[in-house]
C-alpha cells in the first residue's frame, strides 16, 4: 500500500506536458505515492460550464494534497461564448478553478521561492535567494466585486464615504468594483508564517510590501499587524518598503532580501518579477498552503501555442514537486531533486529553448531523473 495520495492535476496545455514530466523525477525517486488523476480546466469549462467540477472537489477531499499543472483562463465575455452551444444563456459566469481551489481549502499561503542556481545563463545575478509569502484568501483577489454597481451598495457606501459621490456622474451602470479586502487574522497569519520560516531558515529579515501611504485603511492594517508580530522575532529585522520602489530595489539589489511578505495581487506581481531575476517562469514553483492541505503548482501558465511540442521548461514544475516532497516530510528526497536539479543547471548541456538549448522537456528531465538513479 502507497504511503501518499497524490490528486493529479494535469490542468490545460503544457500542464500536461511539464506534469508528465514531473511524473518521469518522482518515479525515479521511487516515492510511495499514487497519483489519482483528476479533471480541472478549461475543457470542463467549455462542456459542462465547471472548470473545477465537483467531483474533483470530493476527489480532493480523499487525498493527502495535489500536485497540479496548469490552466487557461480568459475574461468573463470571451469564457462564456466558449461554452457548449447548449449551456450558452445559462447565466454560467467563470471563474479561476485554481483561485476557487484556495478559497475552498482554505489554502492561506502562497510560498514562492525565487533561488539562482549557479550555471544557469538566465541568472540576473548569481547570488540571489529569496522567498515570498504571498497571502493567498484575501487582498484584491478575495472575488467581491460589482458591475454594474447595485444601488443598495452605492448608497451604504456613500453613507459611509462621501468621497463615493463624486463617482455618482458616471452612472452606476458604468462603475466597475473591486474590493481589497483584509483582515487583522489573515495579516498574522501570513507575517507569523513568513517569520517562523525565516527563523527556521536562518534568514535575518522580513520585507513587508504594500502601499499604505495610499490605501490608508488595508495597508497600514498590515502594517501595524507586522509591527506586533515583529517584536516576537527579536533576532529578525523587519524591512517595509511600497510596492512601487520594491519593484526597483528588486532589480537594483535582489540579493539583499530573504523573505518579502505581500497581499494578494502585490505578492503575484512581485513573484513574476522575481522569478525573471533567476530565470523566467520556466524556474518559478510555488506551494498553495493551508492548515492541513496544499495544492503545488509552477506559476506559468498553459502556453497553448507551445502545447503538444514539448518545449516548455519544466524545471519549474519540477522544483513544484521537491517543495510538494518537502511539505510531506520527505526531506531526503527533496533534497537529493533540489540537487539533481542544480547538477543539471550547472553542467550546462540539457536544456530548453529559453536556456538556449534545442531539448524537449521530456529530455530535461530524463536527465534529471538520470541523476536520482
Amino acid at each position: 500500500m502507497s504511503r501518499y495520495r497524490i490528486a493529479w492535476l494535469p490542468g490545460d496545455g503544457v500542464g500536461q506536458e511539464v506534469m508528465e514530466c514531473a511524473r518521469l523525477v518522482l518515479d525515479a525517486l521511487e516515492v510511495e505515492a499514487d497519483y489519482i488523476p483528476g479533471d480541472i480546466g478549461w475543457e470542463f469549462w467549455k462542456q459542462e460550464g465547471d472548470a473545477l467540477p465537483q467531483r474533483t472537489i470530493d476527489l480532493l477531499h480523499t487525498t493527502d494534497c495535489a500536485l497540479f499543472g496548469a490552466i487557461t483562463s480568459k475574461p468573463k465575455e470571451e469564457a462564456a461564448r466558449e461554452l457548449a452551444p447548449e449551456l450558452q444563456d445559462k447565466g454560467l459566469v467563470y471563474f479561476s478553478p485554481i483561485v476557487r481551489l484556495r478559497q475552498l481549502f482554505r489554502l492561506h499561503t502562497n510560498l514562492r521561492p525565487c533561488k539562482a542556481y549557479p550555471g544557469n545563463p538566465l541568472n540576473y545575478k548569481d547570488n540571489i535567494d529569496l522567498v515570498i509569502f504571498r497571502e493567498n484568501t484575501e487582498g484584491m483577489y478575495g472575488g467581491v466585486e460589482f458591475h454594474p454597481l447595485p444601488q443598495e451598495v452605492y448608497d451604504v457606501l456613500v453613507k459611509h464615504n462621501p468621497k463615493m459621490k463624486k463617482f455618482e456622474s458616471a452612472g452606476l451602470d458604468n462603475i466597475a468594483m473591486s474590493t481589497r479586502i483584509m483582515t487583522r487574522q489573515g495579516c498574522e497569519n501570513i507575517l507569523t508564517r513568513a517569520f517562523e520560516f525565516a527563523r527556521k531558515t536562518g534568514r535575518k529579515s522580513v520585507t513587508l510590501v504594500d502601499k499604505p501611504n495610499v490605501l490608508r485603511e488595508t495597508g497600514g492594517l498590515i502594517r501595524r499587524v507586522a509591527k506586533e508580530v515583529a517584536r516576537k522575532y527579536p533576532g529578525i529585522e523587519l524591512w517595509e518598503s511600497n510596492i512601487d520602489a520594491m519593484c526597483m530595489w528588486l532589480v537594483k539589489n535582489p540579493e539583499k532580501y530573504d523573505v518579502i511578505v505581500a497581499e494578494n495581487m502585490f505578492g503575484d506581481i512581485l513573484s513574476d518579477l522575481a522569478a525573471q531575476l533567476v530565470g523566467g517562469l520556466g524556474f518559478a514553483c510555488s506551494a498553495n498552503i493551508g492548515d492541513d492541505y496544499a495544492v503545488f503548482e509552477p506559476t506559468h501558465g498553459s502556453a497553448p501555442k507551445y502545447f503538444g511540442q514539448h518545449k516548455v521548461n519544466p524545471i519549474a514544475m519540477i522544483l513544484t514537486a521537491k517543495m510538494m516532497l518537502d511539505w510531506l516530510g520527505e526531506t531526503e528526497k527533496a533534497d537529493r531533486l533540489e540537487r539533481a536539479v542544480a547538477d543539471v543547471i550547472r553542467e550546462g548541456q540539457v536544456g530548453t529553448y529559453d536556456m538556449g538549448m534545442n531539448n524537449t522537456n521530456l529530455e530535461v528531465a530524463g536527465a534529471i531523473a538520470g541523476k536520482l538513479r
